[in-house]
């Protein structure tokens, strides 16, 4: 007799972030629509995190649907290295036509976490091309850049990093900006070592897991200022905050800054598939651009400009472009703003927040990212019908922008009703 497949999984997968010592068995999901996934029994689980940030407009979108079947039948990947396509080179002027001014080159990659080592890898050799040895990356405490090795080196040190350390290259870190003075640690930074300064990263406006913590716009136009005057690459993070998260198209571009270098990825596709891509200003291209070969950026990926996921992320780009995407993202924020204060109400509740369509707030508890009260949290809004995911005692909404004002306020009351022990 056949096994059923999710007995196959207990046997032979290893899921992200799960200790498989002690986590119960992870949850059949069989079809998804809109805001909902669907368990095997039918049963409708409202996905109040976009399954991990990365579904936009909701699942199984029809349009987005519809141009991956189409590109699927077409063409569906090839070498990206002496070849092209159209719809990779389509999707690189859309995206240069909605980002800040200047970023006009466009290196596709896989996730997030490798549009962040293609940065990290052409800031430092762009600094060598140019015949300056300048290696030092700066970085804001509590951030998180991904999981591969350049991308680590660049998060903050903690349970993510730990077993690592000594693996991970050299940093300079700045107090984030919500905790302490980034501005001054910077120019201290670059009145002793400025001459060793490649490039300043910094998630924009929001550090995401490291606990989602917003922090001012001004704080990021100083920075950019203060980076600018001193010829050191800015590059923006904005897996997350990207495609409206915050707010506007892009938290940089809300913030009026320019970056030389923006990372993206998450939410580009719309959630249907892998894509990361790492966008960069001209003169920053031109300095790899050279009759030696050696210049070059030896870096890339089987899928790099995988045909089908940039069919996906053009439809994507479409929909964001439309008025209504808009107004829904607004309607998110909106409720937001009503239930959330309600919430914080709780005594166990501190520093609620909201920016854009992301509204979060801590939980008075031990243990940091590893506290039970995410788990906690997590089952009992699972048992409810809501799909949420804590960051250990950070606990956070961000639906997709299909979600309803009546969703959203489904989901505060399963919060409610947890915090008041029903």
């Amino acid at each position: 007799m056949t096994r059923p497949w999710w007995e196959l999984d207990q046997l032979h997968l290893w899921h992200p972030y799960t200790q498989h010592g002690e986590a119960p068995p992870p949850l059949p999901v069989v079809r998804a629509d809109g805001a909902y996934l669907y368990d095997e029994d039918g049963r409708a689980i409202l996905d109040a995190i976009s399954s991990w940030w990365v579904t936009l407009h909701g699942h199984a979108h029809p349009r987005i649907a519809e141009a991956v079947a189409a590109q699927a039948g077409t063409l569906e990947q090839v070498i990206f290295a002496g070849f092209t396509h159209e719809p990779a080179a389509r999707l690189a002027a859309e995206l240069s036509e909605v980002l800040p001014p200047g970023l006009t080159r466009v290196f596709f990659s896989d996730d997030g976490s490798t549009a962040v080592e293609v940065a990290l890898k052409a800031a430092i050799q762009f600094w060598r091309n140019r015949g300056e040895k300048r290696n030092l990356i700066v970085a804001l405490e509590n951030a998180y850049h991904g999981d591969t090795f350049g991308a680590m080196s660049v998060s903050a040190p903690g349970v993510f990093t730990q077993p690592f350390g000594d693996h991970l290259f050299e940093v300079a870190r700045l107090p984030e900006p919500s905790e302490g003075d980034t501005v001054a640690a910077l120019e201290q930074l670059m009145e002793m070592r400025g001459n060793q300064l490649a490039a300043v990263i910094v998630e924009p406006l929001l550090l995401g897991a490291g606990g989602m913590r917003v922090w001012d716009a001004t704080v990021l136009r100083t920075l950019r200022e203060r980076t600018r005057n001193a010829g050191v690459l800015l590059i923006a993070d904005e897996v997350l905050t990207g495609f409206g998260r915050t707010g506007p198209f892009f938290a940089c571009g809300g913030a009026g800054v320019e970056p030389d270098v923006v990372c993206l990825s998450k939410g580009l596709t719309g959630g249907f598939l892998p894509l990361g891509a790492t966008v960069f200003r001209e003169e920053i291209f031109q300095a790899f651009r050279s009759p030696n070969r050696r210049r070059t950026l030896f870096h890339g990926h089987s899928y790099t400009a995988n045909p089908v996921a940039c069919a996906a992320a053009r439809a994507s780009l479409e929909l964001l472009r439309e008025p209504g995407c808009e107004h829904r993202r607004r309607g998110i924020e909106a409720a937001h703003r009503h239930h959330l204060p309600y919430v914080a109400e709780h005594a166990r509740v501190r520093h609620p927040r909201v920016l854009g369509t992301m509204a979060a707030f801590d939980v008075e508890a031990d243990g940091g990212y590893l506290s039970p009260i995410g788990r906690e949290l997590s089952d009992f809004a699972l048992r409810n019908g809501v799909l949420l995911r804590p960051l250990g005692d950070v606990v956070y909404l961000l639906p997709p922008y299909c979600t309803t004002p009546e969703e959203i306020a489904e989901v505060y009351r399963v919060i409610r009703r947890f915090l008041e022990g029903r």
